[in-house]
């Protein structure tokens, strides 16, 4: 993995183009500390930035193909490279380098941009074709690496982060207030939309054209279900199990080719041990294991993964997390997520993947992926229930479900029946709305909105998230059987929005490590969509198909564990009295009132609440992270929300 930045349609002659190019690509350093790299002709320039996994000396980027037709400064990995390159030696190719680089060169040369269609891998990359003066930007099928872009007088400059187009002279940093309200509902913006105004991401699974004054983006991906009538999968489940495991097998296979140490991140839950279990199968060496423990038992995990490291022999080493080290690291944690957020779970993250890098390992696969493909979150479950409830709404026992749901919610244990009903419960008329598995998450993340300022709900202007959200489902969306339906949301727009980038690229980034997902493989992806929602989510036990076919794998504690969520100390680790200097003053009543995003009253009573008796419920908790790392965000990339919010009203 790497990163690259770029320009073209500009009249930036090439020294002045090479000059701009090197101030962009400082800017993502970390994300290729091995070698850079720049190449400008009249109208273009490329830059990257390398981290050397794949063709150590001799995948050097800007890469040219032999006859100079194409350049290419990418991102990334192409997991099939090596049958790729087979296939088309044997349709005459040759080839100068071991790298995956120059297999991409050739595609291009063989396919033109129907390329992406034959690349297994997580990548980003902006390719030159000399010959047609046509650039082509392109992103993986479900957004592991990112690519953003922005157009100012002209030109188009792009990079794999935003820190860097905000180098180009005149690329504005001002906000955009919609942004804003879809990360504090969706905890993500809703692509092509990013947290500034004048900066855009091009969307996972697709590409973009741009030849002389034409740019034209297309989606060569998308990710589909049976309809409701259609059985789906129909094979004996023990058929099906078996197919699951030799995709996984093989997704992990190709994903281990490195000429550098792969290593894997073990948190002791299902997915990272199953991945961690199959790693074992393709390496010579003692796999190297990594994972955070927390000081609070309630988040600690780390009794599970000794485990699983000593039943697998790995090389284990851990990162100790409490909650100083989380407000400690949290101003860099919004550096690199460049937009607010709304839990610090990103933060554990960024300290494991520091070390990793002590330890010298540049590559490690994750476990990321499983709960979306396979139905393993509980807000699958907390739909399933709502449905039967709505069916039977005098029952008293369905709504306790919900406890079973979340044990490791102490406040609503303590609920009454009748309080469970009412905020979980549902008519059948509202389970046709085409987000009714994701209405009560949203509405508990959006209630923290009533800290919003005067000022931002004006440039809001009744600005509704979801209703974006649901122009942006596919006509199919109302067809497919309801546990789909949620499955698609998290994947489509949780999955590459928030977790592989908040919480993956980002994270991983900041300290040069490339982070791998097996589960993510587009083949076990489309393979998975078809396995009937009985066998995912079978009454409320989530991912069975997948614990059935990897059960030999891993020890009986570890394959019959319930999933609990990855989480962190949230707002507790500010409201300390010897919390970090930049809480106090980012929260103090006239830096808000600078920033001008939320309302100084309402938060200094959240802040003195925080002080004494602690921020308790969700919308206290969401409110309180999500204002402080906006305050973060603004102080790290301008120092003016304010008048950039009336600008963008």
């Amino acid at each position: 993995m790497c990163g690259l930045v770029g320009y073209t349609g500009t009249d930036i002659s090439p020294p002045a183009g090479e000059h701009l190019l090197a101030r962009m690509n400082g800017t993502i350093a970390h994300r290729g500390p091995d070698a850079d790299g720049l190449w400008a002709e009249p109208g273009i320039g490329l830059g990257h930035r390398r981290l050397s996994i794949v063709g150590l000396h001799d995948g050097q980027q800007p890469m040219a193909s032999a006859d100079g037709h194409h350049v290419i400064a990418y991102n990334g990995e192409v997991f099939n490279f090596v049958e790729l390159r087979a296939g088309l030696e044997e349709r005459g190719h040759s080839f100068r380098t071991g790298s995956d680089t120059e297999v991409i060169l050739h595609l291009y040369a063989e396919y033109g941009p129907d390329c992406v269609q034959h690349m297994n891998g997580d990548f980003a990359f902006a390719l030159w074709d000399r010959s047609r003066q046509r650039l082509m930007l392109a992103r993986d099928r479900v957004g592991v690496r990112p690519l953003f872009y922005t157009e100012h007088q002209g030109g188009l400059y792009f990079a794999s982060e935003i820190k860097a187009l905000l180098t180009v002279p005149g690329v504005s940093a001002e906000i955009d207030p919609f942004a804003l309200d879809e990360i504090f509902t969706l905890w993500a913006p809703i692509p092509p939309r990013t947290g500034f105004r004048d900066v855009l991401e091009l969307p996972p699974g697709h590409f973009m054209l741009v030849e002389g004054n034409t740019r034209r983006i297309e989606r060569y991906w998308s990710l589909d279900y049976p309809e409701q009538g259609d059985a789906g999968d129909t094979r004996p489940e023990d058929e099906i199990a078996e197919e699951l495991l030799a995709l996984l097998d093989d997704a992990t296979r190709i994903r281990m080719r490195a000429d550098v140490q792969v290593g894997a991140y073990l948190s002791g839950g299902l997915d990272s041990s199953i991945t961690t279990a199959l790693a074992t199968r393709h390496t010579a060496q003692r796999l190297a294991t990594f994972s955070v423990s927390f000081a609070s038992a309630e988040h600690d995990e780390s009794a599970f993964q000794q485990i699983m490291s000593s039943t697998l022999g790995t090389l284990h080493a851990d990162v100790h997390c409490d909650t100083n080290d989380i407000a400690s690291c949290f101003p860099s944690v919004i550096a690199h997520t460049e937009r607010p957020l709304v839990r610090t779970a990103p933060a554990p993250l960024f300290l494991l993947s520091g070390l990793v890098r002590e330890h010298g390992i540049k590559v490690v696969l994750t476990g990321e992926g499983a709960d979306e493909v396979f139905g393993g979150y509980d807000i699958f479950k907390e739909d399933k229930i709502r449905r039967f409830s709505a069916r039977q709404p005098g029952s008293r026992f369905r709504p306790l479900l919900f406890k079973r749901l979340y044990p490791y919610l102490p406040n609503l244990q303590n609920q009454s029946a009748e309080y469970l009903a009412a905020f979980f419960g549902a008519k059948s008329a509202e389970l046709d709305d085409p987000l009714a598995s994701h209405r009560p998450r949203m509405r508990s993340t959006a209630a923290a909105k009533l800290f919003f300022s005067g000022d931002l709900r004006k440039a809001l202007g009744g600005y509704d998230a979801a209703e974006t959200l649901v122009g942006q489902l596919p006509e199919a969306f109302g067809r497919w059987h309801p546990q789909h339906q949620a499955q698609y949301l998290e994947t489509r727009f949780l999955l590459p929005g928030y977790i592989l980038s908040s919480q993956g690229d980002r994270m991983a980034m900041a300290h040069g490590i490339e982070g791998r997902f097996p589960f993510l493989d587009h083949r076990l992806i489309e393979f998975a969509s078809r396995i009937p929602p009985r066998l995912t989510l079978k009454g409320l036990t989530e991912k069975h198909i997948l614990r059935k076919a990897t059960a030999h794998l891993l020890p009986e504690r570890i394959a019959n564990r319930t999933k609990l969520p990855y989480r962190a100390p949230d707002s507790q680790a500010f409201a300390m009295a010897d919390a970090p200097p930049y809480v106090r003053e980012l929260l103090a009543p006239k830096a808000i009132e600078r920033t001008g995003l939320f309302n100084p009253l309402a938060v200094e009573k959240l802040v003195a609440k925080a002080g004494t008796s602690g921020v308790d419920g969700f919308r206290d908790n969401t409110a309180y992270v999500g204002i402080l790392s906006t305050q973060l965000w603004d102080r790290t990339f301008s120092s003016s929300a304010g008048s950039r919010l009336t600008a963008a009203a």
